[in-house]
C-alpha cells in the first residue's frame, strides 16, 4: 500500500491520467455560494486572524492546527448526527489496482462515532517555512480514494491549507480543479468562512439525498 503522503501532483497525474482544469462549473459554484456570516462571528473570526497574524511564521503543523484552523473549523460546526469533522482517521482503498491509504489531517464524512461515507477531502496542514511533502499531492490523493469509496455519485471536494494561505479543490471523475489562494491574514478570511458554510449546505443536501434513496 502506498500512503498518501508519498505522491506528487505530477505522478498523480501521470499514474490516474488526471485532467487538471483551468476553471470547474462545480468549483465555481462552491466557492461563490451564498451563506451568511453573523455579527458574532466576524467579531469571533477577527480574533482568531489577529493570533493567526502574530504567530504564523513560528508555528507548526500542530499548533496552526490548534491554535487556528481547528477553532475556523468548529465555528463553522460541521458536528452533526449525520456527519461529523474527523481529523487523523485511517482509511484506504483501491484506485487502478494500486492499494492507497493514510491518515488525512482532516476530513467531512457521514458517521456519528467514526467515518463512514467521506464528502470531504481532505485539508493537509503544512506550516508556512519549510514545508515537507506537497501537501495538494496529499489531498488528491485521498480524495481520489474517497471518490472510488462513494463510488462516483458526487463530486469530492477539498482544500490543502500551507501557513496562512487556503486552496479549495474539486475532483470529477479524472479531472480536477484548485483555486487561487486565499490568505486568510486578509478579509478573504470571510470568504474562507463563507466557502466553508456553503460546503455544510452540500453535504446536508448529500446526506439528504442519500437518505431518501
Amino acid at each position: 500500500m502506498r500512503s498518501f503522503k508519498d505522491w506528487t501532483l505530477a505522478e498523480l497525474d501521470k499514474t490516474f491520467r488526471l485532467d487538471v482544469l483551468d476553471n470547474s462549473t462545480v468549483l465555481e459554484q462552491w466557492l461563490t455560494g451564498q451563506a451568511d456570516i453573523s455579527d458574532f462571528e466576524r467579531q469571533v473570526l477577527r480574533s482568531f486572524q489577529k493570533i493567526l497574524h502574530i504567530h504564523v511564521y513560528d508555528w507548526n503543523e500542530t499548533e496552526l492546527a490548534y491554535n487556528f484552523i481547528g477553532p475556523v473549523m468548529a465555528l463553522a460546526n460541521f458536528n452533526t448526527k449525520q456527519f461529523n469533522f474527523f481529523a487523523e482517521r485511517a482509511f484506504k482503498g483501491t484506485v487502478d489496482e494500486i492499494e492507497m491509504g493514510g491518515r488525512p489531517d482532516g476530513m467531512i464524512a457521514s458517521g456519528f462515532r467514526e467515518p463512514e461515507q467521506p464528502y470531504f477531502c481532505f485539508q493537509e496542514y503544512k506550516k508556512e517555512k519549510d514545508p515537507e511533502g506537497d501537501p495538494a499531492a496529499q489531498a488528491l490523493a485521498a480524495m481520489l480514494v474517497a471518490q472510488e469509496l462513494n463510488q462516483h455519485r458526487f463530486p469530492m471536494y477539498g482544500c490543502y491549507i500551507k501557513g496562512e494561505v487556503w486552496h479549495f479543490m474539486m475532483l470529477q471523475e479524472r479531472a480536477y480543479c484548485i483555486s487561487n489562494g486565499y490568505v486568510a491574514t486578509r478579509d478573504d478570511l470571510f470568504e474562507i468562512f463563507c466557502i466553508l458554510k456553503t460546503l455544510k449546505q452540500l453535504i446536508t443536501q448529500f446526506v439528504e439525498s442519500n437518505s431518501q434513496k
